[in-house]
């Protein structure tokens, strides 16, 4: 027991870390510095960076996808203090996975902005980054294209997450089982989390983004 006391101190603390580094709430922190605006008051009421682009611009809107993906990016890279204490690479990812849930947690109920923030997908961009870097990048592409052509963010990130896990295992033939469950997890949860972006899409009701402010 003596031996497990250190993993299990250290685990915990990285989980608390991890945490209060997704509750950063950027969309609410940067609206009300730049722009006096509370981000949570106006569009879809999310504190995301899709809605910041809608409310604040596309410029603000980049910052706070930047800032919030590289949140989830360090939250998972704390995992990395403690890589020597894992007996096997599948429960290191699982605790890198472990990670970048509880930031996207903290993103979505941040203790710094009264557990009110956004969807967290930003932050699910970052940890993606950590463990499937090229399977990401090729979603990014997809997703651009998407978003190119219909100026929907809510269209291309559906679309690249269900093709995630497709990439995964069909291109880049990814053995690792956390990590193969890991994408397909996303290709679940995002279309939950946007189940009024796909209700308003077959209404033709979203909003689209402008790049003119």
């Amino acid at each position: 027991m003596e031996f497990y006391l250190p993993f299990i101190s250290s685990a915990i603390l990285l989980i608390i870390f991890a945490y209060l580094l997704g509750s950063l709430p950027t969309a609410v922190w940067l609206g009300k510095w730049l722009r006096n605006i509370d981000v949570r008051e106006h569009g879809s009421g999310n504190a995301g960076a899709t809605n910041a682009m809608r409310v604040l611009g596309p410029r603000i809107g980049l910052v706070v996808l930047l800032i919030d993906a590289l949140k989830a990016i360090a939250a998972v890279s704390l995992s990395w203090w403690m890589q020597g204490s894992f007996t096997s690479p599948d429960l290191f990812v699982i605790f890198q996975i472990l990670l970048g849930a509880v930031a996207i947690t903290g993103h979505v109920f941040p203790i710094f902005a009264s557990f009110k923030g956004g969807k967290g997908i930003a932050s699910l961009v970052g940890i993606i980054i950590v463990l499937l870097p090229e399977a990401f990048l090729i979603s990014l592409g997809i997703f651009l294209v998407v978003f190119l052509l219909t100026r929907y963010v809510s269209l291309g990130s559906l679309i690249a997450a269900i093709a995630l896990p497709f990439i995964v295992i069909l291109i880049k033939e990814v053995t690792l089982l956390p990590k193969i469950v890991f994408a397909v997890s996303i290709a679940l949860f995002v279309p939950v989390t946007h189940k009024n972006n796909i209700r308003r899409l077959l209404q033709g009701k979203e909003n689209r983004i402008s790049f003119k402010r």
